[in-house]
């Protein structure tokens, strides 16, 4: 099992970045695929990024390819999702997960954070 905390969200201007931290703890972290992914007021959860158990492979969703960046360090424990160049409709509760496979696909995700809020300013 393993405990997701998010953080780094905030209230940005269109253009600007920001990078989100996942925490992880628990058991054995770096056996995880992990994925960030996101979910505006009214819509379905979205895909974001992911990335597989040793770092060496992610993908990204269409709307955010060229923008963002996932990342992981298994030493420390930790997920990262570096955002640049912001958009209005980039605004959402993002939130970390991880899942035994790496997956674009939310309910292949069995583990979840609670969610950072990012806001983007136009």
């Amino acid at each position: 099992q393993v405990q997701l905390v998010e953080s780094g969200g905030g209230l940005v201007q269109a253009g600007g970045s920001l990078r989100l931290t996942c925490a992880a703890s628990g058991r054995a972290f770096n056996t995880y695929a992990m994925g960030w992914f996101r979910q505006a007021p009214g819509k379905e959860r979205e895909f974001v990024a992911t990335i597989n158990w040793s770092g060496g492979t992610t993908a990204y969703g269409d709307s955010v390819k060229g923008r963002f960046t996932i990342s992981r360090n298994n030493v420390q424990n930790t997920l990262y999702l570096q955002m640049n160049s912001l958009k209005p409709e980039d605004t959402a509760a993002y939130y970390c997960a991880a899942s035994r496979s790496l997956s674009t696909i939310v309910r292949e995700y069995g583990y979840w954070g609670r969610g950072t809020q990012v806001t983007v300013s136009s």
